[in-house]
């Protein structure tokens, strides 16, 4: 049997072949071993924006335990605005003159969360909204409160602007201004304006975002879509009305 040779051209090789299969196998078990940490994370960080957005978040919140006293997952029927038992994830096509957040599709069914107060009556709601801003798709949530127009509080938890300059968008004070302003107008139509600089005092104007009117932009187009009755419009007038 012919003595192997490492330093030669077959040897070298055979080495890098070997190193890197060990290396997928060591890689790939890593991944295996680590993925429910990382799915446990990724829910817990879901449960700490949810309770953020609902004023349930303290410094020393035991987010399980307060997420699951509070908090009611419920899917709706963007369609119909009506409660179903279980989620739809197939696509339903945007059309172009109607994707004011330019995201091209979205489910049949969205997650919504029941915030509900010691004695189970519904406090807020909590509805997921996201669209494309200059650099990133963003995505926030806006609690609502059961007259199903009042704006109770919004957060941005995830996206991809400037720092800066379209990251304020996650800025505290920036999404204070949305706290008390009102979805819809008197004929339920979209309401929020992002205004460019300072808005005027009334329920529905937003000051714009300093040097950042494309984020702004995408802001503004993802409140016109979510809350129109492509989005959740008819969930909310059901709401109001007591009906869900």
């Amino acid at each position: 049997m012919a003595k192997f040779n490492k330093d030669s051209v077959g040897g070298t090789i055979l080495v890098v072949l070997l190193l890197s299969l060990v290396c997928s196998v060591i890689v790939a078990g890593s991944a295996v071993m680590l993925k429910p940490a990382q799915e446990e994370q990724k829910l817990l960080d879901k449960q700490k924006n949810i309770l953020n957005v609902a004023g349930l978040l303290q410094e020393n919140t035991n987010v399980k335990e307060t997420y699951a006293k509070f908090i009611e997952p419920r899917f709706v029927d963007l369609n119909s605005g009506e409660y179903v038992e279980k989620a739809d994830d197939s696509l339903q096509a945007i059309p172009a003159d109607q994707d004011k957040a330019r995201i091209r599709a979205r489910t049949q069914t969205a997650e919504v969360y029941l915030v509900k107060d010691e004695q189970g009556q519904t406090q807020q709601v909590i509805l997921p909204i996201y669209g494309t801003g200059l650099w990133s798709v963003m995505y926030g949530l806006v609690s609502v409160q059961p007259d199903g127009n009042t704006i109770n509080g919004i957060t941005y938890y995830q996206h991809g602007e400037t720092p800066g300059l379209g990251g304020e968008i996650e800025n505290p004070n920036w999404a204070g201004l949305f706290k008390g302003k009102k979805l819809f107008d008197a004929q339920h139509k979209p309401a929020i304006h992002i205004m460019k600089g300072q808005a005027p005092k009334d329920d529905h104007s937003i000051d714009g975002l300093s040097g950042a009117t494309l984020t702004g932009n995408g802001v503004q187009g993802t409140f016109d879509y979510w809350f129109s009755d492509n989005g959740f419009s008819k969930y909310l007038e059901k709401l109001q009305a007591g009906a869900n």
